[in-house]
């Protein structure tokens, strides 16, 4: 199990290594099928999230061992299409705007992500085009200019586009590079205070997070994905938006289950996350490095007004590098780091079965939040973590061997679907693949509308 992908992921979050005897797998053939080992990867990365519960939980429960850890390559392969699996009142979420997409240039391929008005705003801006724009309207455009060209004048315009590499071409790209050089897990000790004393569990289910208070600064899926595990383990997580940013609504019911729901205007109203923060055992960032530094949301100035706090940050291209203060989303980093093509052609460019690089790290990034309570339980302290999805990306290209084959198929999602009545209709959705002899084995509450929560901890 030493050189397995678990174990690799359960080294970089500095667990013991003799805990991995306590993961059992259910390998199930057909779950995520892809050129890249990206079953592995989900698995990996929710076992090690699930055992790093467990191993919380059996701290703060005072328990002799710790629970045994299930991962099923059902629920895992569910899970990482959440956001596809969802249902609302019977309808089907509409994932990618029309503009979302790949399109052919005169030299390659360009992928365009514009799911947000503020982004499909500045792309057909940056192309001068007009907000009526059609699909065919791009497209002609499109297929005149080079694809590093549309990719340079839309990035300069603050929309996205990202033109097709080959995983060389990448390779030898400034921030590939940067990249390479860092850990898949960044964690640091922030100060030397010590941290709250939580208390003792007791009762079921076993609840690691119970009691520990998050505030969610994060959107689309990675981080929220993180934040929604959190709340899964008992966490009392409020997600916190600006409002003049609102979330999309399907988006919201995939991964707000579990949380509360406020909007804040930090230019207006510091007094109220000001409080927030004072009470608050973890912060949770999902937007590219910088953007919130200008209202202190940096780590080191968060941790300087709240010692002994944790903050978690999240990026698409990591703090480094020359793309460090770019947008990006799971969809063009894949075609960035050479994942579309190698999931396709250079002439026919494809994509991962799921959206792994956002909810692999999502799980990575819990489970990284998780092993930090445990870790100051033992010795206190402020602590900060950090992970990029290309750097998720370059593990999954470079890093990860392509396990066994299943003794079981994975051909229907519905074991592990379920159905609630919320404040947003009825919703079918996935249910958590993160298991543990013990826990939870679902949100104790359904998402809520967007932004209708009070700015206030329960």
């Amino acid at each position: 199990m030493t050189h397995s992908p678990m174990a690799a992921v359960w080294e970089g979050l500095g667990g013991d290594p003799a805990l991995l005897s306590r993961v059992s797998t259910v390998v199930r053939e057909g779950a995520l099928e892809a050129r890249l080992p990206v079953r592995e990867l989900a698995r990996a990365c929710v076992g090690a999230c699930a055992l790093a519960a467990a191993e919380l939980g059996a701290r703060r429960a005072g328990l002799a061992g710790v629970p045994e850890v299930r991962v099923d390559d059902g629920a895992v392969a569910t899970a990482f299409v959440s956001e596809r699996q969802l249902l609302i009142d019977g309808r089907a979420p509409v994932n990618f705007a029309p503009v979302s997409r790949f399109w052919r240039t005169a030299d390659g391929w360009v992928r365009t992500h514009a799911n947000y008005p503020h982004h499909r705003a500045r792309l057909l801006g940056a192309l001068g085009l007009a907000d009526d724009a059609t699909v065919e309207d791009v497209a002609g455009l499109l297929a005149e200019r080079s694809a590093l060209e549309v990719e340079e004048t839309v990035y300069g315009a603050g929309g996205l586009a990202v033109a097709l590499r080959t995983a060389k071409e990448w390779a030898a790209h400034e921030q590939a590079i940067a990249v390479a050089e860092r850990p898949l897990i960044e964690r640091e000790r922030m100060d030397s205070a010590r941290a709250r004393v939580l208390a003792p569990l007791d009762g079921g289910p076993l609840l690691p997070a119970a009691g520990v208070r998050v505030l969610d600064l994060t959107r689309v899926i990675a981080g929220p994905v993180a934040t929604r595990t959190l709340a899964l383990l008992g966490a009392d997580v409020l997600r916190v938006d600006a409002p003049q940013l609102p979330e999309d609504p399907d988006a919201h019911a995939d991964t707000g289950f579990g949380k509360r729901s406020t909007t804040l205007d930090l230019a207006t109203d510091r007094s109220t996350f000001e409080e927030l923060l004072a009470a608050a055992d973890v912060v949770v960032t999902g937007y590219r490095p910088g953007a919130l530094d200008r209202f202190g949301l940096s780590p080191a100035a968060l941790a300087e007004r709240r010692p002994g706090l944790i903050v978690a940050q999240l990026s698409a291209w990591g703090a480094y590098g020359p793309w460090r203060e770019r947008r990006g989303f799971d969809s063009v980093v894949q075609v960035a780091t050479g994942i579309a093509a190698t999931e396709g052609s250079p002439e026919r460019p494809g994509a991962l079965p799921a959206q792994a690089l956002d909810h692999g790290t999502g799980y990575l990034l819990a489970a990284a939040v998780l092993r930090a309570l445990t870790e100051q339980s033992e010795h206190g302290y402020g602590r900060f973590v950090r992970m990029a999805l290309a750097r998720t990306a370059a593990w999954l290209t470079d890093g990860i061997e392509r396990g066994a084959a299943g003794d079981v198929m994975y051909d229907r999602p519905d074991s592990w679907l379920a159905g609630t009545d919320s404040g947003i209709g009825h919703l079918r959705y996935a249910l958590p693949p993160v298991s543990f002899t013990g826990g939870p084995a679902d949100w104790a509450r359904p998402p809520g509308p967007w932004g209708t929560d009070t700015a206030r901890w329960a």
